[in-house]
């Protein structure tokens, strides 16, 4: 991928090329663990291990998935990486084998409940431990970017995975309630887990593997009379999309000092009205930083891509994301020593 750095951005953010795969994809199984929060709700995430974070070496790296989704979206990403950093995936309260309170789907309490399961791991300032890398994708780069913003001292570096610097409302049209009904699957998808794994299958049939059909059965849950629901309850995913439509990235991400790489998915041809309006909303974080003395994002378009990049373009996030947790090592050594970032 062509990344673009610092303050250099010119006013197209070029698309890159496919890298090579050079890190090989573990192939053994991750931990599941529950840690509990301050509000007694239990939250579950996978332990991908990894070597222990020892300064100068890379911080470790929580990956937050998006709406109606699991931490199992990041199996492809965690694999290559876990032989770099210590990687964690949660799932989000609502989601996954997490549980499923009815209230707490405002971004600060999502954020805290990710800052819960870095806390449990030992890192981040409320247990004295060293900062970690966030990533998240979609909603989850929300939540990241928030994690970022109310307790800084945690975060050292911050990924948006296409989504995070958008007003959802402005770049969609539609209210909250209107994106809401806009989600689901048609009665023929949803009368089978057959049915519906295929159906996944189908988005992209080369890039569907074990992983991908353990990330597409977290999401559901067979009834008896064998068709299949979400997991995220109604209530859940109303309440995340309700968070979704208050975000201000510009406000939020104002508040952002540290590393921050944006991976844009763009899967639209050039004269794309929506894609270039996302670039747009780009360019007015990046202004918006500027004029706030902040470091400029680094900037990676992703060809050809749909929204799912984990699954669409594993070793090249993870190529990016291999960067980002570089950059964040090398600038908490500078600060370490006393030196310029």
């Amino acid at each position: 991928m062509t990344a673009i750095r610092g303050d250099e951005l010119p006013p197209a953010y070029p698309i890159g090329v496919p890298a090579t795969d050079s890190r090989p994809a573990w192939t053994g199984e991750p931990e599941s663990l529950i840690v509990t929060a301050d509000t007694g709700d239990r939250l579950h995430y996978l332990d991908w291990g990894g070597p222990e974070p020892s300064p100068p070496g890379p911080p470790p790296l929580l990956l937050i998935h998006g709406l109606g989704h699991s931490g199992w979206i990041w199996a492809s990403v965690a694999r290559r990486l876990r032989s770099f950093t210590r990687v964690l995936a949660p799932d989000l309260r609502g989601h996954g084998l997490s549980d499923s309170p009815r209230t707490g789907y405002e971004l600060e309490s999502l954020a805290f409940d990710a800052l819960t399961v870095l806390a449990g791991n030992g890192w981040g300032r409320e247990v004295g431990g060293p900062a970690a890398a966030v990533c998240g994708h979609g909603l989850g780069a929300m939540i990241a970017a928030t994690m970022a913003a109310i307790q800084p001292d945690s975060i050292c570096a911050v990924a948006l995975v296409d989504g995070g610097w958008e007003d959802v409302g402005e770049a969609t049209g539609l209210t909250a309630a209107e994106f809401e009904r806009g989600l689901g699957d048609p009665p023929e998808v949803l009368a089978s887990m057959g049915a519906f794994l295929a159906d996944r299958r189908e988005f992209d049939p080369p890039s569907w593997d074990a992983d991908q059909e353990r990330a597409a059965r977290a999401t559901v849950e067979q009834k008896h009379a064998g068709h299949v629901a979400p997991v995220t309850r109604g209530f859940a995913l109303r309440g995340c999309i309700d968070a979704m439509f208050g975000y201000q990235p510009l406000d939020v991400l104002g508040h952002v000092s540290q590393p921050l790489l944006v991976a844009v998915a763009d899967s639209a041809s050039a004269d794309d009205e929506g894609q270039r309006e996302r670039l747009l909303a780009l360019d007015d974080v990046v202004r918006r930083r500027r004029e706030l003395g902040l470091v400029a994002p680094t900037v990676e378009r992703f060809a050809a891509a749909g929204h799912n990049l984990m699954r669409y373009r594993p070793a090249e996030l993870s190529a990016a994301l291999e960067r980002l947790l570089k950059d964040a090592a090398a600038l908490t050594s500078a600060h370490r020593r006393g030196g310029p970032a």
